[in-house]
């Protein structure tokens, strides 16, 4: 679920970034940076949850 939701963070950032540009709205392209970033993160994370569980349970 993680990476979903990391997924979904970097899409609606790439709207509100883009719908920043053509509006040239500062506001709403930072806001859409900051989403992608946190989107970014959650992925990552998920990563390395993954990858913990990998260890601490090899045969699941």
């Amino acid at each position: 679920m993680a990476d979903t939701d990391g997924k979904i963070d970097e899409a609606k950032g790439r709207v509100k970034q883009a719908a920043g540009d053509l509006t040239d709205n500062d506001s709403l392209r930072d806001e859409g940076r900051v989403d992608r970033a946190a989107g970014s993160v959650k992925d990552k994370v998920g990563d390395v949850a993954d990858k913990i569980k990998d260890v601490v349970n090899p045969d699941k």
